[in-house]
């Protein structure tokens, strides 16, 4: 009986201790990045997650939103770090003390897509603000997101450069659909019609029906991807040394060479230029 009775005090002292053991198991590491639909679309993060949590044990959450949503996302402290790619709007979220310092990760280009046979008759050329001029001199179809993304705030200033005041000019013809840069590019390929794209998303779409790049290399379609930290003094939930351990790592050597070394069908996607300060 006393055996017994010492067996069974013996397991009860095991399962309390077992179970503040698991009470007292760190919980996950977890990160929430709010970034671009086109770093999501165009698969880079799932080339760079798997690597940054097996040198590190931190998850990395995405929200997938345009730039402007992924800004306001991290205003609100709903994410750790943002990763957009539209400059002045990054410079003001810093300005206004919600995150920062700003640093450059890695750039591509955007690209016109339009329909092989050109209607606009601009395939080949460098001039991106003709080739608008051109499409809207013919009206003919134009997609835009329209949804406040670094793309969509990019179109936006190619047309100003193009002299054309879209309040003024817009018609049938100028589509917005308030969706990110997939489906903006499965709206053109359905309509036959023209739409800027970045050129990660565009190398990684599937859907291409009769579309092609009609225009390229034209200095003003740079593209400049930055990344920042969350402020914490504003949001103290904020998990701001993970957050920091996700930026350090996608800056630094690992991180550069993975985004390098990301290629679809041999053509490298992002390049990476966390070096140059003024990027």
């Amino acid at each position: 009986m006393i055996t017994t009775r010492r067996l069974l005090l013996g397991l009860g002292a095991a399962v309390v201790l077992a179970g503040a053991a698991v009470g007292q198991a760190a919980p996950p590491r977890l990160v929430t990045v709010a970034s671009t639909t086109s770093t999501v679309d165009s698969g880079l993060f799932n080339h760079l997650l798997p690597r940054f949590k097996a040198k590190t044990g931190i998850e990395v959450r995405v929200i997938s939103q345009g730039t402007g949503q992924a800004l306001d996302t991290g205003r609100r402290g709903d994410a750790d770090v943002v990763f957009v790619h539209a400059r002045a709007a990054e410079d003001k979220f810093v300005a206004d003390g919600f995150g920062g310092p700003r640093r450059p990760v890695m750039y591509n280009d955007f690209v016109l897509v339009g329909p092989k046979a050109d209607p606009a008759g601009v395939r080949g050329t460098r001039d991106i603000a003709a080739a608008l001029r051109a499409i809207q001199t013919k009206a003919l179809p134009f997609v835009s997101r329209g949804d406040r993304s670094g793309t969509h705030q990019a179109e936006l200033a190619l047309w100003t450069a193009a002299s054309i005041d879209l309040a003024a000019a817009r018609g049938a013809w100028y589509r917005e659909i308030g969706q990110g840069m997939g489906a903006a590019l499965n709206t053109a390929s359905a309509m036959n019609g023209y739409v800027l794209t970045d050129r990660g998303t565009w190398l990684s779409f599937k859907n291409r029906g009769d579309l092609t790049i009609v225009v390229e290399g034209d200095r003003r379609l740079f593209n400049q991807y930055g990344i920042m930290l969350v402020n914490p003094q504003r949001h103290p939930h904020v998990k701001a040394a993970d957050g920091q351990a996700f930026i350090d790592w996608v800056l630094g050597p690992e991180g550069q060479k993975a985004i390098a070394d990301y290629k679809i069908e041999g053509q490298q996607l992002f390049f990476p230029n966390a070096g140059d300060a003024g990027a």
